[in-house]
């Protein structure tokens, strides 16, 4: 099961998910509130949680490994502490951990979501250039990317009140005492810290510390959009790690 980040939408990670399913059944859907996910929300994180069972209970999958992506491995952790039967191992990948706070920035365009949306997109694209530029190798590739991906927002728009929202859960969140509730194989990943604009890795890596045997990946050459920029290497570690937590 992978569970969306902050954006929402399950085509943005098409190409993961297809790398994914080469080496295992992968479920995925977009998150409760975004468009074509089906299901409304009504402000509460566990919401999410919430969905994440129905999603399971429908594709009649009694038992998962649980991959979330920023936010939605703070779902996925929700879930495995609240649900452990259902869960057989966790990856957990550039998530903020445990007494994550919005940047000043952030909190910016968390206050005035619509209205910073210019800011936002450019700032966006200055974390994304840099992360691009070290995980693709040459300026054909890198073009490919990035008209690929401009075609994907145009298509399956994000919604900035629905983002706005989550990040301000994510803030109110107990995740220490969820961390304490996890006792499934896990794994924690992140990108290089010089390009992780987005969420510190050392708040990803407060997983490590506070999740008893999780283990700790450093993914090179990628950023907080390994997920999207190296998608092949994502999946062989997340693979490779799920398959032998089963066997």
């Amino acid at each position: 099961m992978v569970v969306q980040p902050l954006q929402g939408r399950w085509e943005w990670t098409r190409p993961l998910l297809t790398r994914l399913a080469r080496h295992n059944r992968v479920i995925s859907y977009s998150l409760c509130g975004d468009i074509g996910s089906g299901r409304k929300t009504d402000g509460g994180f566990d919401d999410y949680v919430a969905q994440l069972r129905e999603v399971m209970d429908g594709a009649g999958v009694r038992q998962a490994a649980l991959f979330g992506i920023s936010f939605g491995g703070t779902v996925a952790t929700r879930f495995a502490a609240e649900f452990p039967e259902r869960v057989t191992s966790l990856v957990i990948a550039s998530s903020p951990g445990p007494g994550w706070k919005a940047n000043a920035v952030q909190a910016g365009y968390v206050a005035r979501p619509w209205r910073s949306m210019p800011a936002f997109a450019l700032g966006a694209l200055g974390r994304v250039l840099p992360e691009m530029t070290a995980a693709i190798d040459g300026w054909t590739a890198r073009t490919a990317f990035v008209l690929k991906y401009g075609a994907i927002i145009l298509r399956y728009p994000m919604l900035p009140h629905l983002m706005a929202r989550r990040v301000r859960q994510m803030e109110q969140l107990d995740l220490l005492a969820d961390c304490g509730r996890v006792h499934v194989p896990t794994l924690v990943m992140t990108g290089d810290r010089e390009l992780d604009q987005v969420v510190p890795v050392d708040s990803t890596r407060g997983y490590v510390e506070r999740i008893k045997g999780a283990r700790y990946v450093l993914m090179d050459r990628t950023g907080h959009l390994g997920v999207l920029t190296r998608p092949q290497r994502v999946a062989d570690v997340v693979s490779e790690f799920v398959n032998a937590s089963h066997s």
